[in-house]
């Protein structure tokens, strides 16, 4: 950190730059990269790069250089830009926000975990019980989170395949008192089809590989991934995600964030049925398609804790209002297969909600009496999605690139139309430039 201090390279700030073109702008990014310096600014913005290897430059020491400086009095980096969130926030008791956005594999999803641990570590360091309950509550739900909602692409081994925006609550005297995380867009599509080279999310790769012997056979599993047609595309891809080690963490951070035994061995049975429905296969007698392999319709609903015969009902009819009359017609068996793969992406969906919504009952604020301790405040962090460009992109990947477009034109009107307005206003020469 002290060399890091002492020596810079290029433009530590892209607003020092003499004249601005694309290939000065990456000669200047590129130069501070080669050198280490990862993060430069532009103005109140922080542009990261990633490296894809660890640094250590996240370490107590280098909180401790960014703790209560101004903006520009260090380096660039994420620290500088949440100490500046969280000491605005502290200073004029308003509510603050930092956007974090990129294309999938930048680096959204570590900048936010960073970013909140810079929180954590520079907050009161007295022991309340409370303080260090709700910090150690925030910082572990990430990596449930992340078991659920992440998965492997062809950029990025742990990308987020959901939209995060957690709010951080925060008392008079800048103390964190508890959170709120709003989840977007699960991309439900890749519980039953990933893209050559790609995962379906961590969680079912999780169960297989870290579940003991005991587990799986009460479950009716094995370890073996290329045995579950919804996962077997990614069975033999290497990851950087150990995925045995990763279930022990994410089962005991389920417990810690408060999680009953029977409530985590629910979802173990919900992942379980699943990959069960993934294997269901459908066989056509005359016109009527009949389900081939019975067994499996009744482990699934032993694990789902229902009636073998309405799950086969679900699975080969659908119901039908005729006006006064209700009917269940039976499906094709094209139909039949549409249905299984729709009840899987649902039941995945209802899942991750379901998590969510269990965290924030936890983390929520409570027993925080206004009158008392004045207004809360708040320091939000908003992890997207990356925007992507395939061959064939699927609808959730329309949504994910026109909802990064949108958050883009967001950050000109706030960053960079208002500052022209404020040169017109107080009548400062300006050459207007346009932005689309």
């Amino acid at each position: 950190m002290a060399e890091q201090e002492s020596l810079e390279f290029g433009k530590a700030d892209f607003v020092l730059m003499d004249t601005v073109s694309m290939p000065e702008f990456m000669a200047n990014l590129r130069l501070r990269f080669e050198k280490g310096r990862i993060y430069t600014f532009i103005g109140e913005v922080v542009v990261s790069v990633n490296p894809y290897k660890s640094l250590s430059i996240y370490g107590r020491d280098t909180i401790e250089q960014y703790k209560g400086r101004e903006l520009y009095e260090r380096p660039p980096h994420l620290f500088a830009i949440a100490d500046a969130a969280y000491k605005a926030m502290k200073r004029r008791a308003k509510d603050t926000c930092i956007v974090i956005s990129g294309e999938s594999g930048a680096g959204k999803t570590e900048a936010s975990k960073y970013i909140m641990q810079y929180i954590a570590a520079i907050t009161n360091p007295s022991q309340r019980a409370e303080i260090e309950r709700v910090k150690n509550m925030l910082l572990k739900s990430n990596c449930v989170l992340e078991a659920f909602g992440n998965a492997k692409t062809n950029r990025n081994d742990n990308s987020s395949r959901f939209g995060k925006y957690m709010d951080i609550n925060f008392d008079f005297k800048g103390d964190p008192i508890g959170g709120h995380i709003s989840n977007y867009l699960l991309e439900k599509s890749r519980v039953i089809v990933q893209q050559p080279g790609e995962r379906s999310f961590h969680s079912f790769y999780q169960l297989l590989q870290g579940g003991s012997e005991q587990m799986l056979r009460s479950l009716h599993l094995q370890k073996s991934l290329s045995s579950y047609n919804y996962i077997h595309v990614g069975a033999q891809l290497k990851s950087s995600i150990n995925d045995a080690a990763e279930f022990k963490i994410v089962a005991d951070a389920m417990k810690v964030i408060g999680f009953k035994p029977e409530e985590i061995q629910t979802v173990y049975k919900i992942l379980a049925a699943i990959l069960h429905l993934g294997n269901l296969k459908f066989v056509v007698d005359g016109d009527t398609p009949l389900i081939e392999n019975g067994k499996v319709v009744s482990i699934i609903a032993e694990l789902l804790s229902t009636k073998a015969d309405m799950v086969e009902k679900a699975l080969l009819y659908r119901t039908v209002a005729t006006g006064r009359d209700i009917i269940d017609k039976q499906h094709t068996e094209q139909e039949a297969s549409y249905g299984r793969d729709a009840f899987a992406k649902a039941i995945y969906e209802r899942l991750f909600c379901w998590i969510v919504t269990c965290i924030n009952g936890i983390i929520e604020v409570k027993n925080y009496d206004t009158t008392i301790h004045g207004k809360n405040t708040v320091i939000g962090v908003l992890d997207i999605y990356g925007f992507e460009i395939f061959d064939n992109n699927s609808f959730e990947q329309f949504c994910i690139n026109y909802c990064n477009e949108k958050l883009q034109q967001l950050f000109i009107q706030l960053v960079l139309k208002q500052e022209q307005e404020e040169y017109q206003r107080e009548g400062i020469p300006w050459k207007h430039v346009g932005f689309l």
